[in-house]
Protein backbone atom coordinates (compact mmCIF):
# COMPACT_ATOMS: atom_id res chain seq x y z
CA UNK A 1 0.00 0.00 0.00
CA UNK A 2 1.32 3.35 -1.02
CA UNK A 3 1.90 6.18 1.63
CA UNK A 4 -1.23 8.17 -0.44
CA UNK A 5 -3.42 5.31 0.24
CA UNK A 6 -2.55 4.91 3.96
CA UNK A 7 -2.99 8.93 4.53
CA UNK A 8 -6.09 8.75 3.04
CA UNK A 9 -7.35 5.81 4.75
CA UNK A 10 -6.07 7.36 8.19
CA UNK A 11 -8.02 10.86 7.15
CA UNK A 12 -11.37 8.71 6.64
CA UNK A 13 -10.72 6.75 9.94
CA UNK A 14 -10.37 10.09 12.02
CA UNK A 15 -12.98 12.17 10.10
CA UNK A 16 -15.51 9.81 9.27
CA UNK A 17 -16.69 8.79 12.84
CA UNK A 18 -16.90 12.46 13.01
CA UNK A 19 -18.95 12.77 10.32
CA UNK A 20 -20.93 9.81 10.99
CA UNK A 21 -22.49 11.11 14.46
CA UNK A 22 -22.96 14.27 12.97
CA UNK A 23 -25.90 12.74 10.60
CA UNK A 24 -29.10 13.06 11.79
CA UNK A 25 -31.16 10.03 10.16
CA UNK A 26 -34.44 11.94 10.05
CA UNK A 27 -32.79 14.68 8.20
CA UNK A 28 -31.00 12.35 5.82
CA UNK A 29 -33.93 10.90 4.94
CA UNK A 30 -36.43 13.89 4.34
CA UNK A 31 -33.40 14.96 1.83
CA UNK A 32 -33.53 11.68 0.07
CA UNK A 33 -36.76 12.34 -0.58
CA UNK A 34 -36.80 15.77 -1.48
CA UNK A 35 -34.18 14.63 -4.37
CA UNK A 36 -36.50 12.02 -5.78
CA UNK A 37 -39.20 14.81 -6.06
CA UNK A 38 -36.47 16.31 -7.82
CA UNK A 39 -35.26 13.96 -10.21
CA UNK A 40 -39.27 13.75 -11.90
CA UNK A 41 -38.64 16.69 -13.68
CA UNK A 42 -34.96 15.95 -15.25
CA UNK A 43 -36.25 12.69 -16.25
CA UNK A 44 -39.52 14.47 -17.88
CA UNK A 45 -36.59 16.90 -19.94
CA UNK A 46 -35.06 13.76 -20.58
CA UNK A 47 -37.84 12.07 -22.08
CA UNK A 48 -38.93 14.89 -23.84
CA UNK A 49 -35.12 15.16 -25.44
CA UNK A 50 -35.59 11.52 -26.74
CA UNK A 51 -39.33 11.87 -27.77
CA UNK A 52 -38.17 14.97 -29.64
CA UNK A 53 -35.60 12.85 -32.06
CA UNK A 54 -38.75 10.44 -32.65
CA UNK A 55 -40.78 13.17 -34.14
CA UNK A 56 -37.95 14.45 -36.13
CA UNK A 57 -37.01 11.25 -37.15
CA UNK A 58 -40.65 10.43 -38.39
CA UNK A 59 -40.79 13.68 -40.11
CA UNK A 60 -37.48 13.19 -41.67
CA UNK A 61 -38.77 9.19 -42.80
CA UNK A 62 -42.03 11.41 -44.43
CA UNK A 63 -40.01 14.04 -46.31
CA UNK A 64 -37.81 11.08 -48.46
CA UNK A 65 -40.69 9.23 -48.75
CA UNK A 66 -42.54 12.05 -50.71
CA UNK A 67 -39.10 12.80 -52.23
CA UNK A 68 -38.14 9.15 -53.68
CA UNK A 69 -42.25 9.69 -55.02
CA UNK A 70 -41.48 13.14 -56.76
CA UNK A 71 -38.06 11.61 -58.29
CA UNK A 72 -39.57 8.42 -59.30
CA UNK A 73 -42.59 10.69 -60.86
CA UNK A 74 -39.21 13.19 -62.83
CA UNK A 75 -37.78 9.86 -64.09
CA UNK A 76 -41.20 8.44 -65.54
CA UNK A 77 -41.36 11.76 -67.26
CA UNK A 78 -37.97 12.52 -69.00
CA UNK A 79 -38.09 8.48 -69.94
CA UNK A 80 -41.48 9.39 -71.90
CA UNK A 81 -39.88 12.48 -73.59
CA UNK A 82 -37.27 10.33 -74.76
CA UNK A 83 -34.31 12.50 -72.18
CA UNK A 84 -32.60 9.39 -70.85
CA UNK A 85 -29.71 11.73 -69.86
CA UNK A 86 -32.07 13.50 -67.47
CA UNK A 87 -33.44 10.17 -66.27
CA UNK A 88 -30.55 9.19 -65.27
CA UNK A 89 -29.29 12.11 -63.28
CA UNK A 90 -32.63 11.50 -60.97
CA UNK A 91 -32.36 7.89 -61.06
CA UNK A 92 -28.76 8.96 -59.19
CA UNK A 93 -30.82 11.11 -56.69
CA UNK A 94 -33.41 8.32 -56.00
CA UNK A 95 -30.76 6.01 -55.03
CA UNK A 96 -29.28 8.50 -52.72
CA UNK A 97 -32.66 9.22 -51.24
CA UNK A 98 -33.39 5.18 -50.55
CA UNK A 99 -29.98 5.13 -48.85
CA UNK A 100 -31.18 8.45 -46.81
CA UNK A 101 -34.53 6.70 -46.08
CA UNK A 102 -33.16 3.38 -45.34
CA UNK A 103 -31.14 4.86 -42.73
CA UNK A 104 -33.40 7.38 -40.88
CA UNK A 105 -36.04 4.73 -40.56
CA UNK A 106 -33.04 2.39 -38.86
CA UNK A 107 -32.87 5.49 -36.45
CA UNK A 108 -36.19 5.90 -36.12
CA UNK A 109 -36.53 2.70 -35.16
CA UNK A 110 -33.76 3.12 -32.33
CA UNK A 111 -35.60 6.43 -31.18
CA UNK A 112 -38.54 4.83 -30.93
CA UNK A 113 -37.21 2.00 -28.62
CA UNK A 114 -35.38 4.57 -26.73
CA UNK A 115 -38.20 6.10 -26.15
CA UNK A 116 -40.71 3.15 -25.13
CA UNK A 117 -37.56 1.90 -22.66
CA UNK A 118 -37.20 5.71 -21.38
CA UNK A 119 -40.88 5.09 -20.42
CA UNK A 120 -40.81 2.20 -18.89
CA UNK A 121 -37.58 3.26 -16.65
CA UNK A 122 -39.95 6.35 -15.75
CA UNK A 123 -42.48 4.18 -14.46
CA UNK A 124 -40.28 1.84 -12.76
CA UNK A 125 -38.67 5.08 -11.11
CA UNK A 126 -41.75 5.73 -10.11
CA UNK A 127 -42.62 3.44 -8.49
CA UNK A 128 -39.59 2.89 -6.86
CA UNK A 129 -39.72 6.46 -5.46
CA UNK A 130 -43.00 5.39 -4.09
CA UNK A 131 -41.92 2.26 -2.33
CA UNK A 132 -38.94 4.84 -0.79
CA UNK A 133 -40.86 8.10 0.22
CA UNK A 134 -43.44 5.08 1.78
CA UNK A 135 -40.29 3.36 3.59
CA UNK A 136 -39.15 6.91 4.93
CA UNK A 137 -42.65 8.28 5.89
CA UNK A 138 -42.51 5.24 8.18
CA UNK A 139 -38.92 5.28 9.06
CA UNK A 140 -39.81 8.77 10.44
CA UNK A 141 -42.60 8.28 11.88
CA UNK A 142 -41.27 5.28 14.02
CA UNK A 143 -38.39 7.74 14.73
CA UNK A 144 -41.42 10.17 15.92
CA UNK A 145 -42.34 7.80 18.51
CA UNK A 146 -39.35 6.75 19.61
CA UNK A 147 -38.02 9.78 20.60
CA UNK A 148 -41.93 10.29 22.23
CA UNK A 149 -40.91 6.79 24.05
CA UNK A 150 -37.19 7.95 24.97
CA UNK A 151 -38.80 10.71 26.70
CA UNK A 152 -40.85 8.79 28.92
CA UNK A 153 -38.28 6.42 29.52
CA UNK A 154 -36.64 9.30 30.90
CA UNK A 155 -39.07 10.53 32.97
CA UNK A 156 -39.53 7.01 34.54
CA UNK A 157 -35.60 7.05 34.94
CA UNK A 158 -35.92 10.27 36.93
CA UNK A 159 -38.94 9.26 38.58
CA UNK A 160 -36.91 6.19 40.27
CA UNK A 161 -33.48 8.30 40.25
CA UNK A 162 -34.52 11.78 42.14
CA UNK A 163 -36.86 10.08 44.56
CA UNK A 164 -40.13 11.29 42.96
CA UNK A 165 -41.54 7.86 43.55
CA UNK A 166 -40.76 7.97 47.40
CA UNK A 167 -41.95 11.27 47.89
CA UNK A 168 -44.45 10.75 46.14
CA UNK A 169 -45.83 8.07 48.50
CA UNK A 170 -44.54 9.62 51.43
CA UNK A 171 -47.10 12.99 50.32
CA UNK A 172 -49.94 10.70 49.55
CA UNK A 173 -49.81 8.89 52.66
CA UNK A 174 -49.77 11.70 55.10
CA UNK A 175 -52.37 12.75 53.46
CA UNK A 176 -54.59 10.00 54.56
CA UNK A 177 -52.96 10.40 57.87
CA UNK A 178 -54.48 14.01 57.98
CA UNK A 179 -58.23 12.65 57.22
CA UNK A 180 -58.11 10.15 59.50
CA UNK A 181 -57.09 12.52 62.45
CA UNK A 182 -59.87 14.43 61.25
CA UNK A 183 -62.30 11.96 60.81
CA UNK A 184 -61.66 10.93 64.38
CA UNK A 185 -62.09 14.69 65.83
CA UNK A 186 -65.47 15.19 64.22
CA UNK A 187 -66.53 11.75 65.58
CA UNK A 188 -65.05 12.42 69.29
CA UNK A 189 -66.76 15.96 68.83
CA UNK A 190 -70.11 13.93 67.85
CA UNK A 191 -69.70 11.95 71.32
CA UNK A 192 -69.32 14.28 73.21
CA UNK A 193 -72.36 16.17 72.11
CA UNK A 194 -75.98 15.66 73.95
CA UNK A 195 -77.96 13.98 71.06
CA UNK A 196 -81.19 13.76 73.16
CA UNK A 197 -81.11 17.30 73.95
CA UNK A 198 -80.78 18.89 69.68
CA UNK A 199 -83.42 16.42 68.86
CA UNK A 200 -85.49 17.57 71.67
CA UNK A 201 -84.86 21.29 70.84
CA UNK A 202 -85.48 20.30 67.18
CA UNK A 203 -89.19 19.00 67.77
CA UNK A 204 -89.76 22.15 70.09
CA UNK A 205 -88.60 24.50 66.98
CA UNK A 206 -90.57 22.19 64.46
CA UNK A 207 -93.39 22.42 67.46
CA UNK A 208 -93.22 26.46 67.48
CA UNK A 209 -93.09 26.60 63.73
CA UNK A 210 -95.47 24.61 63.28
CA UNK A 211 -98.15 27.12 66.06
CA UNK A 212 -96.95 29.90 64.24
CA UNK A 213 -98.65 28.58 60.44
CA UNK A 214 -101.85 27.81 62.81
CA UNK A 215 -101.53 31.55 63.85
CA UNK A 216 -101.26 32.75 60.08
CA UNK A 217 -103.82 30.36 59.10
CA UNK A 218 -106.34 31.80 62.00
CA UNK A 219 -105.87 35.35 60.84
CA UNK A 220 -106.07 34.58 57.14
CA UNK A 221 -109.18 32.76 57.69
CA UNK A 222 -108.64 29.24 56.76
CA UNK A 223 -108.55 27.70 59.87
CA UNK A 224 -112.23 27.32 62.80
CA UNK A 225 -111.14 28.60 66.08
CA UNK A 226 -111.00 26.05 68.37
CA UNK A 227 -112.63 26.10 71.90
CA UNK A 228 -109.54 24.94 74.10
CA UNK A 229 -110.37 21.83 76.30
CA UNK A 230 -109.63 23.39 79.50
CA UNK A 231 -112.39 25.72 79.45
CA UNK A 232 -115.34 22.91 78.29
CA UNK A 233 -114.09 21.00 81.43
CA UNK A 234 -115.61 23.08 83.70
CA UNK A 235 -118.63 23.66 81.92
CA UNK A 236 -119.46 20.34 81.89
CA UNK A 237 -119.01 19.73 85.17
CA UNK A 238 -121.86 22.63 85.42
CA UNK A 239 -123.90 20.74 83.41
CA UNK A 240 -123.56 17.80 85.75
CA UNK A 241 -123.87 19.73 88.91
CA UNK A 242 -127.30 21.29 87.64
CA UNK A 243 -129.27 18.30 87.76
CA UNK A 244 -128.05 17.30 90.91
CA UNK A 245 -129.30 20.86 92.56
CA UNK A 246 -132.64 19.99 90.79
CA UNK A 247 -132.75 16.99 92.55
CA UNK A 248 -132.04 18.54 96.11
CA UNK A 249 -134.89 21.40 95.53
CA UNK A 250 -137.47 18.65 94.24
CA UNK A 251 -136.41 16.14 97.76
CA UNK A 252 -136.43 20.00 99.70
CA UNK A 253 -140.41 20.76 98.41
CA UNK A 254 -141.31 17.22 98.78
CA UNK A 255 -140.70 17.64 102.37
CA UNK A 256 -142.36 20.33 103.23
CA UNK A 257 -144.98 19.58 101.88
CA UNK A 258 -145.13 16.51 104.01
CA UNK A 259 -144.45 18.35 106.96
CA UNK A 260 -147.87 20.74 105.82
CA UNK A 261 -149.45 17.97 105.74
Amino acid sequence: MSLWARFKRWIRSVFGGAISALEDPRLILEQNIRELNDQIPKMNENIATVKANVLLLQKEVRRNEQEMERLVARIKAAIQAGRDDIAQQYAIQLQKTKETLARTREQLQYAEAAYEKALQVKQAFLREKERKIQEAKEALRAHERAKWQAKVADALEQFEVAGLDQTHEEMIQRLREETARSEARLELALDSVDADALKIEADAEALRAAELVRQFKLEMGLLEPEQKPALEAPAREGEQEAPEQTRETEKTKTIGRQRAR
